[in-house]
């Protein structure tokens, strides 16, 4: 994997990415990481940058995730669980993942994509469940972000440490995304608040316009 990363770069990323979310069990922490030191100039071979490495992982992640949406909504359940083993889709990972979109519904598909096993194989139960394609695309691509930046970048500031960091502290890298997505959901509130505080503040002289009309009357 590390081989073909080093002499594919993005072309690679993207695979592999794309591999993982249509429920293939690749780590994406070894994808990205790698990708991320690799970025960092820690290898000999491809001199990718990091916002490349991440947009590759994220497109690969969709591309992926919309295959095994497909499968499941067009296959069937009772099909994937009867093939899936041929592949390495085992069944409890699919309970578990279905819990979730059960649970959860659209919602999981986005938050679903920060839980460990859950993230791989949450396209299968909304695909199962006939989720639109437009709305199953809008989650996973907002789902997908920070995860796959989150260990971009930390592969980028690990260099050749990442690999050390990956077979022991994977904690790290589940805080790291953490920490990514609170900073994007605490972006999204402060902007939708401020557009709310300048539509209160227009609103008043809107009303004063009207007032002196409403005297005369």
């Amino acid at each position: 994997m590390q081989h073909l990363i080093t002499q594919y770069g993005y072309v690679a990323v993207f695979l592999l990415m794309l591999a993982e979310s249509a429920c293939i069990p690749i780590p994406s922490e070894v994808i990205m990481l790698f990708g991320g030191a690799l970025a960092a100039g820690a290898y000999p071979g491809a001199h990718p940058t990091l916002i490349g490495i991440v947009l590759a992982g994220v497109l690969g992640n969709v591309a992926g995730s919309y295959i095994a949406w497909a499968v499941g909504r067009y296959a069937g359940q009772p099909a994937v669980r009867r093939w899936g083993r041929r592949f390495g889709v085992r069944g409890h990972d699919i309970d578990r993942a279905t819990a979730w979109f059960d649970r959860y519904g659209s919602a999981a598909v986005l938050f679903g994509r920060m839980v460990p096993v859950v993230r791989t194989f949450i396209s299968l139960p909304a695909g199962f469940a006939g989720m639109p394609a437009g709305r199953f695309g809008l989650f996973t691509t907002l789902g997908c972000i920070p995860w796959t930046a989150a260990l971009g970048i930390a592969g980028y500031a690990l260099g050749a440490n990442w690999q050390h960091i990956a077979n022991d502290f994977h904690g790290l890298t589940y805080a790291i995304a953490g920490i990514v997505v609170v900073a994007l959901v605490v972006a999204v509130v402060l902007y939708f608040r401020r557009r709310g505080s300048d539509a209160d503040v227009t609103e008043p002289a809107g009303t004063d316009t009207q007032a002196p009309s409403g005297r005369h009357r």
